[in-house]
């Protein structure tokens, strides 16, 4: 025993590394848990930073993993944060056709939807405007199960229950070095200390492809960083929206559209617009890393995506680089919005895995 500082070790404190540390204490008590977070404190990057939603599972086919998972998981995520006094709500949300091409898609959503077994009501335009009288469509769909929380608090309090149950989260604790034999690993960190384990548990998010490699992995695809740009509005002007508001999403495309999020602060998100960023952790145009970029760049699947999606990466960097552009792109869901209602917000990076 004395060989290992731990049982299992688990590498990034996002809400999938701090749910995985709970969960293993929980499963196992008495199992010696130790997280890792290169960060000084926990859900920094893609935890932190997204719109806070509950999705419902609606855009899953029915059986598939993800379907399972978000059905299953919203209500859990649900009734955890009433359990604990996190933020949330269950605002449902609207999904809005607002071209005739999209109509066939929205049906197929409605068919998905009940095939969940999800509350789902068809809308015409009128009612569209008794849940938010400033959007506009031909027709929606509400999903009632769809929600709101904060998942930075979430990730904190999974961290708590770790940490009550005998876990251990390190801040500060970048990983540089792994090395592998039957039964055991070893973790090198930055700062110096070397990590012993029977077990290691890879949730590290962005850089989740260059864990696998330094453990001797070959994991077959790489995280290819999209930005997600948001824009919040004007605080005189979020009265513009009441709850989620969504456009018909093209299932050719590896992203949902710009939406309206009204967070449980009660600001207005609007976004994201998906770009390419120019580095893992690259929150604006100005963050660069040369040697992340040349590995996108370098990459053949980068270009696959590229060459599959150029039209769409086109339009999301028009937008990015356009006030104008991206505030008609909103007006197509919200006629009323002015350039001058949308402020800059805090954007996220997506680990895109290619």
């Amino acid at each position: 025993m004395a060989a290992y500082d731990c049982d299992v070790l688990v590498i990034g404190a996002g809400i999938v590394g701090l749910s995985t540390a709970r969960a293993l204490t929980r499963a196992a008590p008495g199992t010696r848990v130790v997280v890792l977070e290169k960060e000084s404190g926990p859900a920094r990057h893609q935890t932190g930073r997204n719109s806070g939603v509950i999705h419902s599972g609606i855009y899953y086919p029915p059986g598939s993993l993800k379907a399972r998972f978000a059905l299953q998981g919203s209500a859990e995520m649900i009734k955890f944060c009433a359990e604990h006094g996190i933020p949330h709500d269950v605002t449902g949300k609207l999904i809005v056709a607002t071209d005739r091409g999209e109509l066939p898609r929205l049906h197929g959503l409605v068919q998905r939807g009940r095939a969940h077994g999800l509350p789902v009501r068809e809308l015409g335009p009128a009612q569209i405007a008794e849940y938010e009288p400033e959007v506009r469509g031909l027709a929606a769909i509400h999903v009632g199960t769809t929600g709101i929380c904060d998942f930075a608090a979430v990730a904190r309090q999974f961290a708590r229950q770790a940490e009550d149950a005998g876990a251990r989260v390190v801040y500060g604790a970048e990983v540089t070095a792994i090395g592998r034999r039957p039964g055991r690993v070893a973790v090198r960190t930055a700062a110096g200390p070397v990590y012993r384990a029977r077990a290691l548990v890879n949730c590290a998010g962005l850089h989740s492809d260059r864990i696998a490699r330094l453990a001797g992995d070959a994991p077959g695809m790489r995280i290819v960083p999209f930005r997600g740009e948001y824009v919040t509005l004007a605080p005189d002007r979020a009265g513009l929206v009441r709850g989620l508001v969504y456009p018909v999403p093209d299932p050719a495309f590896p992203f949902l559209g710009v939406h309206l999020t009204r967070g449980v602060d009660g600001a207005v998100h609007i976004g994201p617009n998906a770009v390419p960023a120019l580095a893992r952790e690259g929150y604006d145009w100005r963050t660069v890393r040369p040697a992340e970029l040349a590995g996108t760049l370098g990459y053949r699947g980068t270009w696959r995506l590229a060459r599959r999606h150029w039209r769409h990466g086109a339009g999301e960097l028009h937008r990015s680089l356009s006030h104008h552009a991206f505030t008609e792109a909103v007006r197509r869901l919200l006629p009323a919005v002015r350039e001058e209602d949308l402020r800059p917000a805090p954007a996220g990076v997506r680990a895109q895995a290619v």
